[in-house]
């Protein structure tokens, strides 16, 4: 007398199918709960970090509005959306910010300009950045101060082909073994400059 072999229940293919199916799900599921439950709070991190860094470039006696609520959006040259954020004090708008991107030695440098309506800058900052410690990092206002030093020029204040470091023939020092780094601010802060001249009609408008 023979006895039929039994496939054993976790081998059967279909049984294995269903598991790795539930594993997902669940997976899914708990992925969405932790999206749910951090989404709230890292926007307001992110709304928190902008407000203060809005703080240190546009004087509070410059405005009476709440800069952030209503951001004027319009297109860069790159095809991507620009939120441009606009200080207004009665009722006429007295500082224009928004975010720029320079590339690095370590990839993007994402910086906040503020302009007032002449097209001076108030002041810049850097968000964020992966630049070298010690070295790329002096492009941080806590670091050094050679960020500050773009606070009342303009497009034509240095001229056109002095908007580059001293390496390259422009005004703007760069660092000793990182010049990349304030090349790549000083070119994304003079695009930032161009990018309000082709956009100040806009830009001066208050928005009701």
């Amino acid at each position: 007398m023979t006895t039929e072999a039994k496939t054993p229940l976790l081998e059967r293919i279909p049984y294995q199918a269903i598991l790795l199916g539930a594993c997902a799900a669940i997976a899914a599921a708990l992925l969405l709960g932790v999206d749910n439950a951090t989404r709230e709070p890292i926007a307001q991190r992110k709304m928190e970090d902008l407000q203060q860094s809005l703080a240190q470039v546009v004087p509070d006696d410059l405005h009476d509005n709440n800069i952030v609520a209503k951001p004027l959006l319009l297109m860069g040259a790159d095809g991507k959306e620009v939120k441009v954020y606009q200080g207004t004090k009665a009722g006429k708008v007295t500082a224009l910010v928004w975010e720029t991107v320079g590339f690095g030695y370590a990839g993007e440098i994402r910086t906040i300009i503020a302009l007032d309506p002449e097209g001076k800058i108030l002041g810049t900052r850097v968000l964020s950045h992966k630049e070298t410690p010690g070295l790329g990092d002096k492009i941080e206002a806590a670091k050094a101060d050679w960020i500050t030093k773009f606070t009342g020029l303009s497009l034509g204040n240095p001229p056109e082909d002095q908007w580059k470091v001293k390496k390259d023939g422009g005004q703007f020092d760069q660092f000793s073994g990182a010049t990349i780094t304030p090349r790549a601010v000083v070119k994304s802060l003079h695009e930032a400059l161009q990018f309000f001249e082709a956009h100040k009609a806009e830009m001066l408008e208050v928005k009701p």
